[in-house]
């Protein structure tokens, strides 16, 4: 098992910047890729951004590439997401998900992940 918790949301202005953290617990977490998704009321859950088990691979969405930026710190067992240029549409709740494997790349799917965080709210004013 591995226990995921979020921390770091919150409400900030359009053009702000918040940082997310998601600390793990339970097993190595460097046997793990790491990804963030996020839900908007009335959404799917959809994938944000995600980085492989070294931090030696990323892949982010379109619409926050340049905007958000992830790292991990394995010695820290935590996963970073550093969210910049904040806009009203990146309003959600955040999840962060760990998928077992040292993998080169980057899962995308929902249901790829094997464990998730309870979510923490983002949510951007205009």
């Amino acid at each position: 098992q591995v226990q995921l918790v979020e921390s770091g949301g919150g409400l900030v202005q359009a053009g702000g910047s918040l940082r997310l953290s998601c600390a793990a617990s339970g097993r190595t977490f460097s046997n793990y890729g790491m990804g963030w998704f996020r839900q908007a009321p009335g959404k799917e859950r959809e994938f944000v951004v995600g980085i492989n088990w070294s931090g030696s691979n990323t892949y982010y969405v379109d619409s926050v590439e340049g905007r958000f930026t992830i790292s991990r710190d394995n010695a820290k067992n935590t996963v970073y997401l550093q969210m910049n240029s904040l806009k009203p549409e990146d309003t959600a709740v955040y999840y962060c998900a760990a998928a077992l494997g040292r993998y080169y790349r980057i899962k995308r799917v929902p249901q790829n992940y094997d464990y998730w965080g309870q979510g923490t709210q983002v949510t951007v004013s205009s």
